[in-house]
């Protein structure tokens, strides 16, 4: 960069240069031919005057070392040249100065020679007895004078060419100097150039998404870990369990009356294995967006009616009542997902409710958007808890959890398959009153006459 402004600040000077030599040339040369001409004119009026008095004699004591004078009667015959033959030379009445002279008394032009490389000029003047008297002087091409005047030009341009490098060395290093001085960790605390200030902001952008990724790469590494660490811990404690009790059975250790129980035990454990493995298999589709499902109109109430339905018999062995209020409400969606919403939410209510509790479940469609609220009599869930509940394996009270089969990925699910349905969730809870969970969902299709389960 530093060289490509180096040779453009030499070009540019030069390019200057030559241009002002040019026109300062030009002008000066128009300049001195137009002083030339006024003292050719005043010549030319002396001569005539001295003709007027004197006739040809004038022309015997009259020396021109460096005009050429003609004198021309009223036909264009040539009566006298300082310079030529008279007989030999021809008619000059059609030149311009003679014929601005018999016109006007006075007539002036000027005419190049390719020849000889020069201008002449001309001036002209009528005498009292119609004759015309011309004055005639060279006068050199610009290129001759620029050729003249070559050694204290070339002596400007070499000062001008040692000028310009050294300038232009300390112009490009001073251009170029803030630029290798930036600070790119921090680019808009840059003291720089105005028109670097759209790159600097872009570059500051791109670094503060590039730290957000890193963070985002930020924390999925960490939870990673955490999940692989979790998944170990859970897959563990009903494997030892399956393992000690099929080894007393193994053993012919177990009484009889204990065979049915520590089947039912491994039973029950194995189911709890399953679970956890369909969660995960579940929330690793959730990842990836959920791109493979179809999505349809789905009916929020109708989901709901299944989830309760399904969910009746966990319902009265925990001694828990099921309610189900509100409307038909439709929005668009994976149906799959949305029944899992509501079945962990309402599964939820059943286990960390009390005894002669209630969950209450309730569709209802607000303006554009869907509302499902999902409200319990249970435990509640502290303050410092409210915001950890989503995350994966996260349990308020693990002992309670396992027992009533939780696996700690319910409520993760649910809040992959609400971002994924562009939804909002809101969590209000009282410690041993309650906890209600309202879902938004955007994009009411329609709703039908309300309907109590």
């Amino acid at each position: 960069m530093t060289r490509r402004i180096f040779y453009s600040i030499c070009l540019v000077a030069l390019t200057v240069f030559l241009a002002s030599v040019i026109l300062f040339m030009g002008g000066l040369y128009e300049y001195f031919s137009d002083i030339q001409q006024e003292q050719l004119k005043m010549q030319t009026n002396l001569a005539a005057q001295g003709v007027n008095h004197e006739g040809m004699d004038f022309f015997h004591e009259f020396e021109a070392t460096n005009y050429r004078i003609t004198w021309i009667d009223t036909d264009g015959n040539v009566l006298y040249d300082s310079r030529s033959d008279t007989a030999e030379m021809e008619n000059h009445l059609e030149r311009e100065e003679i014929r601005k002279a018999v016109a006007t008394g006075y007539g002036e032009s000027r005419r190049y020679s390719v020849t000889l490389l020069q201008r002449s000029l001309y001036c002209a003047q009528m005498l009292k007895d119609g004759t015309i008297l011309r004055l005639s002087i060279p006068q050199n091409s610009a290129l001759t004078v620029l050729l003249g005047i070559a050694q204290p030009i070339g002596l400007i341009f070499a000062v001008t060419l040692i000028l310009s490098v050294a300038l232009a060395v300390r112009v490009s290093q001073k251009i170029v100097d803030p630029i290798n001085k930036m600070n790119l960790d921090q680019p808009l605390s840059n003291e720089s150039y105005d028109e670097l200030a759209p790159f600097l902001k872009r570059i500051g952008s791109q670094q503060q998404m590039l730290r957000k990724q890193e963070a985002a790469l930020l924390q999925a590494e960490q939870m990673r870990r955490e999940f692989t660490a979790n998944v170990s811990h859970e897959l563990k404690t009903p494997l030892h369990s399956i393992s000690g009790y099929a080894e007393l059975l193994k053993n012919d250790m177990v009484r009889g009356e204990d065979v049915i129980p520590f089947s039912t035990r491994i039973y029950e454990e194995t189911q709890r294995m399953i679970r956890l493995v369909e969660d995960i298999i579940s929330l690793s589709r959730l990842d990836e967006g959920a791109k493979d499902m179809e999505r349809e109109s789905v009916d929020l109430y109708e989901l709901a009616q299944e989830a309760v339905k399904s969910l009746e018999p966990q319902a009265e062995a925990a001694g828990v009542t099921l309610e189900l209020r509100g409307t038909h409400t439709c929005i668009y969606g994976i149906s799959q997902l949305l029944y899992g919403i509501i079945y962990n939410l309402v599964d939820n209510g059943v286990k960390y409710n009390r005894e002669n509790g209630t969950v209450t479940v309730e569709i209802q469609s607000a303006g554009k958007e869907a509302l499902l609220s999902v409200r319990d009599t249970g435990i509640g869930i502290a303050a410092e808890h409210r915001e950890r509940i989503f995350e994966r394996f996260y349990r308020i009270d693990k002992s309670h959890s396992r027992r009533v089969g939780g696996t700690g990925l319910g409520l993760s699910i649910v809040k992959h398959a609400v971002k994924i349905h562009d939804g909002q969730t809101e969590v209000h809870s009282i410690m041993g009153e309650g906890t209600e969970v309202t879902i938004r969902f955007p994009g009411v299709h329609f709703d039908k006459t309300d309907k109590t389960y």
